[in-house]
């Protein structure tokens, strides 16, 4: 295994794990279920993950594994790297120059006409 691949293997697993993880669908996943998650065979994913553990990132956790803070902290800004684009702000929504932070009252005012504006 390359250093490199590792690399790409860790962000790739940490930020799923952290997702997995935000979303409640679980706290310590599998093997098995991360092999099918990442779209990667069992067997390739299993010497990352055992790196992973020796290194800090991962704990086990009965037959899965789950994120350590180390592991979480990278994992959360991989993903927020990855999805930044995606993870801003909505349809509708004002952003941080809107004209409405200038005072409580324009604050209630955008929060009005936004209401109103229902699609």
């Amino acid at each position: 295994m390359g250093e490199l691949d590792a690399l790409r293997v860790r962000e790739d697993v940490l930020q799923a794990m952290y997702w997995i993880r935000s979303e409640g669908l679980g706290e310590a996943p599998q093997r098995e279920e991360l092999a099918r998650f990442l779209a990667v065979p069992k067997e390739t994913l299993t010497p990352y993950l055992d790196r992973f553990v020796d290194e800090g990132y991962l704990e086990r956790v009965g037959d899965g594994f789950a994120l350590t803070d180390f592991g979480t902290q990278l994992g959360k800004r991989s993903f927020a790297e990855e999805f930044a684009g995606l993870t801003g702000q909505a349809h509708g929504e004002c952003d941080e120059d809107c004209w409405c932070h200038e005072s409580p009252d324009e604050a209630a005012r955008c929060l009005e006409e936004r209401k109103q504006h229902v699609h």
